[in-house]
Formats: structure tokens, C-alpha cells, sequence
């Protein structure tokens, strides 16, 4: 084993404290306040901002400003004491839904960078938002300034990242810090996914990946470190043939989080790929864009994140999370094209391309979860393949699934959330592509449908179980900046979940 070199992050990503305070309180610093059509303030808003009122009729005539959903502009120094910059951000004429997490990110986007404190009127047209409103902004606000940099030595104080503080002035703010406290913890899962995603591989190895999946104890989560020696045991060959060209040693991670009633209630279940790096092993990938590959454990990270929001909240349903950790690397000891494997099923898999390794490592984990916790549902999410991107772009994730139920929730969750997924094909005729002469099966079935015979590969390691993969290629690492995210890596799955379990699954 190679002496360790690398850096160590030694701090989280900073974020701003999140406080909350009544509307009545005099405005100071950086304030934000919501209009609605028109222009139009609620009541304390409006009281507040008396002083100039003339000021902001002239500025929103200049800007043209009609209160349209996310628009807004601005006033340096405006006749108020105290206040230094008066930022004025549209609610919409109420015709159509208000996505309040994004707006929150919204309000966070057009604070300036140099603002160390802000103040948010969480007033409408009508009078103050629901505690649940205003926390839905608060966590759009949050994740909005989320910036990994622990590695600069020199930053930038720019995307409001130097915020300390954050106050939502709201009518209860009882409520509000109730609603806040649920969502806190979810946007810390959201965060954590974000930071295991961003963090370079020669740092998060599975064994460093382990570690931090471990640190979960500490919310009450009873965590399970299955290390080589064990996974050799037990019979995990699958994933333990993607790992044995790398000198950092593969784990599995199995997270327990029983909040329901009763305690030996069947569990639901969770599994994410963490391929560490993926080099594409013997089949290796050409060197273009090589280093994103260490966003292949997306999947794992959102599992981890997924479980930190739930422990945080402490959800009333029993859960596990299992997460598979390797490094595919190419060496003298790698796993080969040709090689027939025989993975924790019994059943023979001859490998075609080392590339192909996630659903591999999937298979395992799958198998194990449900045949040791016989869960009602288990659902996956990986960064299986490239081929998802040419079908669907980055802006949904692929799902297959044996289960027209569980499908349908987690599409409506999609639409619910903005992490969106969208269903794709499976059936026999897909999965007899994947036969093989040699074995029981082939790893790969060709070019064409390869995220459809991805997809039949893993449903041969579910047996009956309820079950759904999230190829999340698109949408895991390297997606679009959003009004809500402005990292690399986008934590996606984490709220999509959260709000599976919180509005189908708890009781």
C-alpha cells in the first residue's frame, strides 16, 4: 500500500446559519422582500418599507418590474435606517404553482457576494407564508450557496458563499423553526451527497467512503462494515472482481435506520453503486474527461445523504442502506474480458467489457439486501451508463422497475421535487440479449439498449422483490446549475427519496 499524500478536508463546506425572527422587527443590512403582481407588498412589507415607497415605485417603473415569478432588481443605499441594499423579488400573480424551493435559490442568487447577513421577508400580497412555505425557501436558500472549495488555498467570495447568516422575518415563528428543523436535516443529506460526489478519489477511497458512511452512528444509525475478508466469506465475487486491481481494498456498507413503530416492521430498502474511480479497468476509457470518474458513486452518496436526512428527521419507517464501494483500476491482477465470475447469487457471469462494472457491484448488494432483510421495495441509483444520456439528456433520470406502483410514485415524487424520472422499457425480449454461451448470463448485451440490458442484468439479482434502478448518468454528476445547486456534484436523489419514504412509507 502506497504512503498517503493527499490532502485531508478538515472542514465541511460552510453554511450559513438560518435563523428566523418576527415581521414586526425594524429591517437592517442586505433585506429581500417578496411582491407579488404588480409590485404588491403584503401589509408588514409594506409598512416597513414606507419610507421609500417613492424610491421603489421609481426603480420598479425603470426595470419595468411586474412582480413576474423570480424576477426582481435592486436598491443601493434606499432611504431606510440602517438597511444597505433592498433586493425586491417576484411571488408571481398566483396563476401558477409557486416552487418555493426554487425560489429560495433564486433569493439566494441575487445577493451580493460581498453580503455577510441577510434579512428575507417571507410576506406575500396576502399576508405572511406558511411555516412550511418559508421553509421550503430557506432550503432552496441553503442549498443555493452550498460551494465545495476546502481544497482552495485562495477563494473567491463570490455566489454569496462569505453568508453568515440568514434571518426569515415570519409571522410564527414557532412554526417556521418547527417546518425549518425537518428540512435542516435534509438539506445537510443534500449537502453530504454533494460533498462525497466532489470529493477527489485519491481522498475518498472505499475505505475513506466507509468512514464517513460510519459517521452516521452519531444521528442513531446502526452501520455495518463489510471488509474484504467478510465480503470474501460471505461470496460478494461480483464486486470483488471490480476491485481487485486496485491497491485501496473494496468495502459494503449496510446502514440501519429502524424509526417505525415497530421495530421488526419490514424494512424498505435503498442500494447505491460507489465506484469510487472507474477507469474502465482493461477496457479502459480514453483520458478525455477522465477525472468526472470520480463521480461514479453518485448512487452511493445519495444513499448516504438519503440516510442523514432521514436520521435527522427521525422518520417513522424502517430502513436499510447499502452501499458498494470498489476502485476499478487496471493492473496485473485486474479482472479480465473472457473472465467468468460467479457472483453472491450462485449465479455464473462472463464478463465482456471491465467498463461495465457498476451493475457488477450492484448485483451483489442487491442480492444481499434482499435476501438477508426481505424489504417491501428495494431501489437503486447508479451512474451505470452513457447511454441514458443520449436517451434522456440531463434533466431526468432513467427508471426501470418491476413494479407499476412503485413507478408511479416515484414519477409523481419526480414532478414534485423537479428531480424528475422518466420510465423506460424492459422486457424479454431485452433480456435474452444478455445470455451467454459460457455462463449463466453476459455482463453486456451489445450497443444497443445498453441502459434497458443494464437495467435486466440487475432485475436477474432481485428475485421478487418490489424493485425500481434510477440510472442517474445524467443527473448525478456534472448536471446543469440549477436555481438550487451551483456544484459539480448535485446530491440529486436525495430529496426525491426523502419525500417518497415522508409521503408513502411512514406511519
Amino acid at each position: 500500500m502506497p504512503k498517503s499524500v493527499e490532502p485531508r478536508s478538515t472542514e465541511a463546506p460552510r453554511a450559513a446559519k438560518t435563523t428566523f425572527r418576527p415581521l414586526a422587527e425594524a429591517p437592517s443590512g442586505v433585506v429581500v422582500v417578496l411582491a407579488g403582481a404588480d409590485g404588491a407588498f403584503g401589509p408588514a412589507t409594506a409598512a416597513a418599507l414606507a419610507p421609500a415607497s417613492d424610491a421603489l415605485a421609481r426603480a420598479a417603473s425603470a426595470e419595468r418590474f411586474k412582480g413576474k415569478q423570480g424576477s426582481g432588481f435592486e436598491l443601493l443605499a434606499p432611504a431606510l435606517d440602517g438597511v444597505e441594499r433592498l433586493i425586491v423579488v417576484g411571488l408571481g400573480d398566483g396563476s401558477e404553482p409557486t416552487d418555493w424551493t426554487r425560489l429560495g435559490g433564486q433569493i439566494r442568487g441575487k445577493l451580493p457576494g460581498a453580503a455577510t447577513e441577510a434579512t428575507i421577508y417571507a410576506e406575500g400580497p396576502d399576508g405572511p407564508l406558511s411555516a412550511d412555505e418559508v421553509a421550503e425557501i430557506a432550503l432552496g436558500f441553503r442549498l443555493r450557496g452550498y460551494a465545495f472549495d476546502v481544497y482552495k488555498t485562495k477563494k473567491k467570495d463570490d455566489d454569496s458563499k462569505g453568508l453568515d447568516r440568514a434571518a426569515f422575518a415570519v409571522g410564527d415563528e414557532g412554526a417556521a423553526k418547527k417546518a425549518w428543523k425537518i428540512r435542516e436535516g435534509l438539506a445537510e443529506g443534500v449537502e453530504l451527497a454533494r460533498t462525497l460526489v466532489n470529493e477527489p478519489a485519491n481522498v475518498l477511497t472505499p475505505i475513506e467512503f466507509a468512514r464517513r458512511a460510519q459517521e452516521l452512528e452519531e444521528l442513531g444509525v446502526e452501520v455495518e462494515i463489510l471488509d474484504e475478508k467478510a465480503l470474501r466469506k460471505a461470496g460478494f465475487g461480483a464486486l470483488l472482481a471490480v476491485g481487485q486491481g486496485s491497491v485501496h481494498e473494496s468495502r459494503v456498507a449496510i446502514m440501519r435506520w429502524n424509526g417505525a413503530k415497530d421495530k421488526d416492521a419490514q424494512p424498505i430498502a435503498f442500494v447505491g453503486k460507489g465506484v469510487v474511480f472507474d477507469t474502465g479497468g482493461i477496457s479502459i476509457k480514453p483520458s478525455a474527461n477522465m477525472e468526472d470518474m470520480k463521480g461514479d458513486m453518485a448512487g452511493a452518496a445519495c444513499v448516504v445523504g438519503l440516510m442523514h436526512a432521514l436520521a435527522s428527521r427521525k422518520a417513522k419507517a424502517n430502513v436499510i442502506g447499502a452501499i458498494g464501494m470498489v476502485e476499478n483500476m487496471p493492473d496485473g491482477g485486474s479482472y479480465r474480458p473472457g473472465d467468468i465470475i460467479a457472483g453472491l447469487s450462485g449465479q455464473t457471469i462472463e464478463i465482456v467489457n471491465t467498463d461495465a462494472e457498476g451493475r457488477l457491484v450492484l448485483a451483489d448488494v442487491l442480492w444481499h439486501v434482499q435476501d438477508r432483510f426481505k424489504p417491501k421495495f428495494m431501489i437503486d441509483l447508479a451512474t451505470l451508463t452513457g447511454a441514458i444520456l443520449v436517451a434522456l439528456g440531463v434533466d431526468n433520470a432513467g427508471l426501470f422497475s418491476n413494479d407499476d406502483e412503485l413507478s408511479e410514485r416515484l414519477y409523481k415524487t419526480g414532478l414534485a421535487t423537479g428531480e424528475k424520472v422518466w420510465r423506460m422499457p424492459m422486457g424479454p425480449e431485452f433480456d435474452k440479449l444478455i445470455d451467454s454461451k459460457f455462463a449463466d448470463m453476459k455482463q453486456t448485451g451489445g450497443r444497443h439498449g445498453g441502459s434497458i440490458t443494464a437495467a435486466q442484468f440487475l432485475k436477474r439479482h432481485v428475485n421478487d422483490t418490489p424493485w425500481a434502478h434510477l440510472d442517474i448518468a445524467g443527473t448525478g454528476m456534472g448536471s446543469p446549475a440549477s436555481d438550487i445547486n451551483r456544484s459539480w456534484g448535485s446530491g440529486w436523489g436525495v430529496r426525491l427519496l426523502d419525500r417518497l419514504v415522508k409521503d408513502h412509507y411512514e406511519g
